[in-house]
């Protein structure tokens, strides 16, 4: 389940052992928007993070928890109007509960994001 509920839709999800390649639409008129920022909407960094650990929840079919943001590099902003349609790569390493994730999320032949992190299974 997303956070934001209706902020983005996936278009395609493929996974190949540990690596994830994913397609998104962004909702160009989700609420959020209004106020980040009328009339020139970008789509917030902490949520396209939210899209990295819900498509690495997808992967791993369990819910995660970020324990670590080794690298976060905001490279491009994504505007939803003129680039609704972003790919997402996840590079996955899983060893004792704990998942290395390396992502980068782009539209067309621009860099938005590199991130790389460490998520660990939540357990009940």
């Amino acid at each position: 389940m997303s956070l934001l509920h209706d902020f983005y839709s996936i278009a395609s999800f493929s996974a190949q052992d540990q690596k994830v390649s994913a397609s998104i639409v962004i909702n160009k008129d989700h609420p959020v928007f209004r106020g980040h920022f009328p009339n020139r909407p970008v789509t917030p960094g902490v949520c396209m993070m939210q899209i990295i650990k819900e498509l690495a929840e997808k992967w791993a079919a369990s819910t995660l928890i970020l324990k670590k943001a080794r690298n976060v590099k905001f490279m491009a902003i994504i505007n939803p109007t003129e680039h609704p349609n972003i790919q997402v790569t996840l590079d996955v390493e899983e060893e004792d509960g704990l998942l290395s994730v390396k992502s980068t999320t782009s539209f067309e032949d621009t860099v938005a994001l590199k991130f790389s992190g460490v998520f660990q299974k939540e357990t009940r």
